[in-house]
């Protein structure tokens, strides 16, 4: 069978029990968002309570109170540390996680490239391509290319036949004589 030929069978529910549906989840996910946030809020109590006592103010003099502040300095820096140890803990498993995404992407996955066409491009269209109207000049690719003389290549070979062997050259330079040609020089 071809894929047009396969229909949807029409959903047997009206539009307005649709939406009458929709309200009543949407009523309910409300309700459990409001309840979960009392909850939240009723533990944060608890565990306040739990690991702050109430603090008694009335009737310490200023030692007693430096010690209470201190004490309340090194609370803090401890739940600082904690805090600390558990967000170092938190990212260092995020990124364990991605990079175990990553290999199982890799191992399971099998990724087809697709394939390329060749697209003839001259280099007017390409810079009209890259810069827009911007270009007006045409570009001639070959009237930049070096051109090659008869004359260029043969000065080159004599160039090459003036050095000669290094050899002379070097035991001309030895001795005191060879350093004094290079004083005169």
């Amino acid at each position: 069978m071809p894929p047009q030929a396969v229909a949807k069978p029409k959903c047997k529910i009206s539009a307005s029990r649709k939406l009458s549906l929709k309200i009543l989840l949407l009523a309910r996910a409300t309700e459990e968002l409001e309840a979960e946030k009392a909850a939240r809020e009723e533990e944060k109590v608890r565990y306040l309570g739990e690991k702050l006592s109430p603090l008694q103010l009335i009737g310490l003099n200023i030692d007693e109170l430096q010690k209470l502040c201190k004490q309340m300095h090194e609370k803090v820096d401890m739940v600082d540390e904690e805090r600390y140890d558990c967000e170092a803990k938190v990212i260092k498993n995020n990124k364990d996680i991605n990079e175990l995404n990553l290999k199982i992407q890799d191992l399971g996955g099998k990724f087809k490239k697709p394939a390329l066409r060749k697209v003839r491009v001259s280099a007017d269209e390409m810079l009209k391509a890259l810069f827009g109207s911007k270009n007006k000049g045409s570009m001639d690719l070959r009237a930049n290319l070096k051109s090659v003389k008869k004359e260029d290549i043969k000065q080159e070979k004599e160039l090459t036949m003036e050095v000669g062997d290094w050899r002379k050259k070097l035991e001309g330079m030895s001795g005191m004589e060879g350093r004094k040609k290079m004083f005169d020089a």
